[in-house]
């Protein structure tokens, strides 16, 4: 299924909105709670996935979403449609202050893997699933894997992330990253590709809210490893 093509316009700086325009039947898909505010002649809906293959049967649905509820997200998605006339409008914003990272999957050869709480909306005809990546996963306490969500596509996803982002294009490089400062990376990132780093991760931000909560030390170790090299 092709992607619907939306236009849109980031607002703001240190806590950002995406505003998607949508000409009428176009859809954006969109985490649960992510809506701002819309114009009059959008309807909007949850459903059980993304919709990226509205032949699929119920139990390849049930399945699909079920794996985004192992990433924390909900089982459900808002579909946000224009059934109105003429263009109009929809905003959504992160969870928390920080960026929103505007990425055309056809740039990224069709596919970008972000953090498991990464994903904010995109256009109608982008997959989301679940990728367990071992790998990374093997530096994390408890040698618990790494989830991570898969994005694949050919059309506009946007990414939030907290603080500022800082963009580093690899080639044949090593870079050490903290774990919880990765954003998203291009699936061939072992070798070389474009990798988004976050200076103000979620866990960072509680502690900095809440520096003598008694959850403050679960989390407070840096996991520091070779995550990228050639």
């Amino acid at each position: 299924m092709y992607s619907h093509e939306i236009d849109y316009q980031i607002k703001g700086d240190d806590i950002q909105l995406v505003e998607v325009e949508l000409d009428p039947k176009e859809t954006v898909i969109a985490e649960a709670g992510a809506m701002i505010y819309m114009e009059e002649g959008i309807q909007f809906e949850t459903k059980m996935g993304d919709g990226s293959e509205p032949n699929q049967g119920f139990m390849n649905k049930l399945f699909s979403a079920g794996t985004r509820m192992l990433t924390g997200e909900s089982l459900f998605m808002t579909h946000f449609t224009n059934l109105g006339y003429g263009k109009k409008k929809v905003a959504f914003a992160a969870p928390y202050p920080g960026t929103i990272i505007p990425i055309d999957l056809t740039q990224m050869g069709r596919e970008l893997i972000v953090q498991k709480d990464g994903f904010l909306c995109a256009a109608k005809g982008t997959r989301i699933s679940m990728v367990f990546n071992k790998r990374i996963g093997a530096g994390l306490v408890g040698g618990e894997g790494f989830i991570l969500q898969k994005l694949q596509g050919d059309g506009m996803a946007y990414v939030h992330a907290g603080g500022t982002v800082v963009e580093k294009e690899l080639n044949n490089e090593t870079l050490r990253i903290d774990t919880g400062c990765i954003v998203a990376f291009e699936p061939g990132i072992d070798f070389s590709g474009k990798v988004w780093l976050q200076s103000m991760p979620i866990r960072k931000l509680i502690q900095a809210i809440s520096p003598y909560g008694k959850n403050t030390t679960k989390e407070s170790r840096s996991f520091l490893g070779n995550i990228f090299e050639d």
